[in-house]
């Protein structure tokens, strides 16, 4: 069978060559397609061919009649609208490592000529200026370099920065003391990161979690002449903050491949001459661009000639009539997920699905994808996906069981997620009521009966008198109102739960206030 390939975007020749050698691969190169010419020429392709320059709308995929699959030549997906391909039952698959070695090299280019401060000094010879001592530099042997995201690129970088024979300290929500000891690395919080580090490096997604991760408080936490290179994601750092940190002093330098805004226009950071940056270089390489052209063909070959893809991006067909029976529990399962993830208070180790009752018949693979995603979902974002998150999970370490039980303690259905740290295990579990949705009906050992949507906050408190009444006056002192409460408690004077849904979320200064209560002994916000 003959398939019918379009390449929209620029692509390296190398991955152009991958479609060459395969029989049956019909391709054609056409970069410069308006909309309106793209869309006319859809419905004959069986694969399109992307980079970041082509816009794949929900229109265009509709008019797509044999579209099979969208390969993207690069990580994100922004310009694909996922949802639409997925409706249509089209796979969408990136190329997610390609550039791993590329960002890894750029960040180790950034900090060597920090701390060498090599632009600078280049610039003012330019400007036919000799002034060796005021650019004399710092070795990087012996220095701390703090790496927050021990991801693909964070690992890579820390394996470089050893053969500079630096001292690491690395944190990643991911990373157990074990992993570190075996990678002969430092392991800590990002405050133990922020406070030891003299070079720190950002290697996380932009997450709600990680925006302005380095702010004025963070700043306030480092060495005095820290130097900081972020080739990650722009917005990790505030960049006002950074500003005024380098002002006063705190921060000796900062190398910038990444900002809030690209392009940026007037970006006073620039002004200043402790930084120096690049336009967001970290994949630019020949290299890169070939490797990331090459993935997806490869790819793209699989899926068309009946292999297994390895970088998908959305969910894969599942058979109508199983989809009908399990697709209520997705939602369900993703909210389980995000709520125990927020619970745990240490790195996950092992996570258990249980199914119970009517469920533990049926197909669950999809559920506990959904779970997972869930799970990691809070740390890496929207790079986790139904497809890909049991692999991300199991190259982080976390173990995972599938176990099904007639037992539904009361509930015809019952979905339980158990999560075990080195310290404890955290469980919440849930079920879909007959007309009335989804509900959170355990946590831990505690009875609830919880709507999982919206701003949700979970308190683990003394039961003795007065707590709801002290609870309730702090959170109206911040205008926060309880829509609704749950209580449950082991034994009275004993230890208690409390869970609320609130109609805003709280702010990091809100918990902390109510974790100064002495009966509390651990606050939650989440949101849904």
């Amino acid at each position: 069978m003959a398939f019918n390939v379009l390449i929209s975007d620029p692509l390296s020749e190398e991955g152009i060559q991958v479609l060459n050698q395969q029989d049956g691969i019909h391709y054609e190169l056409a970069t410069d397609l308006t909309p309106e010419a793209l869309l006319k020429k859809i419905s004959k392709v069986d694969a399109l061919l992307v980079r970041s320059q082509t816009q794949v709308t929900r229109k265009l995929i509709e008019a797509a009649e044999n579209l099979k699959i969208i390969g993207r030549a690069g990580v994100g997906v922004d310009n694909i609208d996922l949802n639409a391909a997925t409706e249509r039952g089209i796979i969408v698959v990136n190329a997610p490592n390609g550039n791993t070695n590329s960002a890894a090299e750029h960040t180790m280019a950034m900090l060597m000529a920090l701390s060498r401060k090599i632009p600078q000094a280049y610039y003012s010879l330019k400007h036919q200026q000799w002034d060796r001592k005021k650019y004399v530099g710092v070795e990087l042997k012996n220095k701390t370099l703090g790496i927050i995201g021990l991801g693909r690129i964070g690992a890579e970088v820390a394996y470089r920065a050893k053969g500079q024979r630096m001292n690491i300290m690395a944190y990643d929500p991911f990373l157990t003391k074990e992993k570190a000891d075996h990678l002969g690395i430092g392991y800590g919080t990002v405050q133990d990161v922020l406070k030891e580090a003299d070079f720190i490096t950002l290697h996380t997604p932009l997450l709600k979690e990680t925006k302005h991760l380095l702010n004025e408080e963070a700043f306030e936490q480092m060495k005095p002449g820290v130097q900081i290179i972020n080739c990650a994601r722009g917005g990790i750092i505030d960049e006002s903050a950074l500003y005024e940190a380098i002002v006063s002093g705190k921060v000796a330098g900062a190398a910038l491949d990444v900002f809030e805004e690209e392009p940026f226009h007037d970006n006073k950071l620039l002004e200043l001459p402790e930084v120096f940056a690049t336009p967001h270089l970290g994949a630019s390489t020949v290299e890169a661009q070939e490797n990331v052209a090459v993935d997806v063909c490869q790819d793209v070959i699989r899926f068309l000639t009946g292999g297994i893809v390895q970088n998908p991006v959305n969910l894969p067909s599942v058979p109508k009539e199983v989809l009908n029976q399990i697709e209520p529990y997705f939602n369900l399962a993703e909210n389980l997920g995000t709520f125990l993830i927020h619970l745990a208070r240490e790195v996950i180790e092992e996570v258990n699905i249980y199914y119970s009752g009517e469920l533990a018949a049926v197909e669950t693979a999809p559920i506990t994808r959904n779970t997972i995603k869930g799970l990691l979902t809070r740390h890496l974002g929207e790079h986790v996906n139904d497809v890909n998150a049991l692999y991300l999970a199991e190259k982080r370490g976390i173990r995972i069981h599938e176990n099904k039980t007639s037992t539904t303690k009361g509930f015809t259905n019952l979905l339980t997620v158990e999560v075990t740290t080195k310290s404890e295990k955290r469980s919440v579990a849930g079920t879909l009521l007959n007309g009335l949705g989804p509900r959170i009906v355990m946590v831990d050992d505690y009875s609830v009966d919880v709507t999982p949507k919206g701003h949700i906050l979970v308190i683990h408190h003394r039961d003795i008198p007065g707590v709801i009444g002290k609870m309730g006056s702090l959170l109206a002192q911040y205008n926060i109102n309880i829509a609704t409460m749950q209580v449950d408690r082991a034994d009275v004077g004993g230890d208690a739960v409390m869970m609320l849904t609130v109609d805003k979320h709280l702010e990091t200064k809100e918990l902390e206030a109510l974790k100064q209560l002495e009966e509390i002994y651990q606050a939650t916000a989440i949101d849904l």
